[in-house]
């Protein structure tokens, strides 16, 4: 029986050069996985390490993080790799999705603070704790 991997590794794997990144036998050993899996993985698409100059494999954290959920699925959901790849592909759309409502959450409250800031313009500051505006009193003349 396979022993389940820690969600935070214990030791660092080596790095190598200035760049920011695992290579695949220290990513397989301190997961207890084959590197041929690791190889699978990438070549089914659910994980895409960069490359060294030499055509090394390194995995950065947000790789980590990724066959971490991988792991997750697999082993103890006992998702398949297909299964895998849905999930993945929805959760990179929600967080696209989630990055879109964030930028027009603030378009719309960015277009809010300009509106207000003309209104206490126009209104001399009368404006700043009003529910709903209002413009400036107008005389009405009735006629009889």
């Amino acid at each position: 029986m396979r022993r389940r991997a820690k969600a935070v590794p214990p030791a660092r794997p080596r790095k190598k050069k200035s760049r920011a990144g695992y290579m695949i036998s220290a990513v397989a050993e301190l997961y207890e996985i084959h590197p041929q899996t690791l190889r699978l993985y990438e070549r089914e698409g659910l994980l895409k390490p960069s490359r060294t100059e030499g055509n090394t494999r390194l995995y950065t954290d947000a790789d980590i993080e990724r066959l971490e959920v991988i792991l997750t699925l697999t082993r103890d959901m006992g998702v398949n790799l297909a299964g895998v790849e849905v999930i993945l592909n929805m959760r990179d759309k929600m967080a696209e999705m989630q990055a879109q409502v964030e930028e027009f959450v603030r378009v719309v409250q960015d277009e809010m603070l300009r509106g207000l800031g003309s209104a206490q313009a126009a209104y001399g500051g009368r404006a700043q704790n009003a529910i709903v505006r209002v413009g400036p009193p107008r005389a009405v003349r009735v006629a009889k």
